[in-house]
């Protein structure tokens, strides 16, 4: 097998029941799907005051089909993802027109995402063990933060604040960081504030990328020996800037190779481009068939980028590239690797990184207060500072 490293931009996580061939399941992801969580709203938490509340930053995904038409909506007028000329009319414009598209996508995997009970599950599995792990901080409670549907960031930090929470942890649930993701939530935690006037309750703190954790990339290396590998996208110009995303997911796809003694040669591909914009390449489809027009038959696709099953996963890795195109292009074996969803090590690992970040009293790592050379967001900058500048 030839493994091909693909980061996958744009998420919305679907139904993980859906029996698609050219997958392989390890036995503890396995598990957890046959045993799922009773408990999938983190509203029915434990009725008690929590003294540390942890927010689970994501983009989310539409939950149904009636979803789509708001979650693309609010995407493209994402002026922290990306800025497209006239943005307040052609955002919507490509939203609308979009829709009926992703609709039968989302229809051909279950009717919606799962990234909110994949992301409850991990948060559950996450607050139990820290209870146990730190219990000066304890007790903790998990808050799920969408940037494109609910529960959107912004009445999660509502409810943290109803809560009486002391210590709130911004968690990034992207391993390695761009301006884009992490950077759009971040912004959205400042200008909560901000468009109020008002100061923090609570005393933040943020986990902004952890590319290259020992158990993430245990993980990834378990995951890629039991199954198969993968990608994502991003914006040319948003790397010319100077965003570091291509440079922490080469760090993540470089430890995993080695923990591996590099026993295949591999790729770092991309996808999920959209729109006219210039994107940063090689893209996966082209790969693909690329390799194939050069013997390379055998093909394992690893999503080093995401942690849960999303659309692009589900669709664009398991359909589109490993059914419909492997077909055309006469591939004789392409498989994907299994996400980290349930299994219980990853839960381990995000409680591992918040009583990390706990013990180390700092409000977020030295890279996070480097703006991108030639930045144009003054919010950046603000949101950045608003975080350093915290008293723990």
């Amino acid at each position: 097998f030839l493994c091909v490293y693909a980061v996958i931009r744009y998420s919305s996580t679907i139904n993980h029941s859906l029996n698609v061939p050219f997958r392989w399941r390890s036995t503890a992801a396995a598990a957890a799907i046959a045993k799922p969580s009773t408990q999938h709203d983190p509203q029915s938490q434990e009725n008690r005051k929590p003294k540390t509340g942890i927010l689970m930053l994501n983009m989310g995904g539409p939950e149904k089909l009636d979803d789509v038409h708001d979650f693309l909506f609010r995407l493209f007028m994402d002026r922290d993802l990306m800025t497209l000329p006239v943005q307040n009319k052609l955002g919507p414009f490509i939203a609308k027109r979009r829709t009926p598209k992703i609709q039968e996508q989302y229809s051909k995997i279950g009717g919606g995402s799962p990234i909110k009970k994949w992301t409850t599950m991990q948060g559950e599995g996450m607050v139990k063990l820290l209870d146990e792990m730190s219990r000066e901080t304890a007790p903790h409670k998990f808050y799920i933060g969408f940037r494109y549907v609910h529960p959107l960031t912004e009445s999660a930090i509502e409810e943290m604040e109803r809560d009486g929470v002391e210590r709130a942890v911004a968690f990034t649930q992207y391993p390695q960081y761009s301006c884009s993701t992490t950077g759009s939530s971040l912004n959205a935690i400042y200008r909560y504030y901000s468009d109020r006037g008002e100061r923090p309750k609570m005393r933040w703190s943020v986990i902004d990328r952890w590319p290259t954790h020992p158990l993430l990339i245990e993980l990834c290396t378990a995951t890629l020996i039991l199954s198969s590998p993968n990608m994502s996208c991003l914006y040319l110009q948003v790397v010319n800037r100077g965003d570091p995303y291509p440079q922490e997911v080469g760090a993540t796809v470089q430890r995993v190779m080695e923990r591996l003694q590099h026993c295949n040669p591999y790729r770092l591909v991309w996808q999920s481009k959209v729109g006219p914009m210039p994107w940063l390449g090689p893209q996966t489809d082209e790969v693909i068939k690329g390799l194939c027009q050069r013997g390379k038959k055998n093909i394992l696709l690893v999503p080093i980028a995401f942690t849960s099953d999303h659309i692009e996963t589900l669709h664009e890795l398991d359909i589109e590239y490993s059914q419909v195109l492997g077909e055309e292009c006469g591939v004789e074996n392409i498989r994907r690797a299994e996400s980290l969803n349930g299994n219980p090590l990853f839960f381990k690992a995000l409680a591992d990184l918040v009583h990390s970040h706990l013990r180390s009293n700092e409000p977020c790592s030295r890279q996070l207060t480097l703006r991108c050379p030639l930045c144009v967001n003054p919010t950046c900058g603000q949101a950045k500072a608003f975080f350093a500048n915290q008293k723990l």
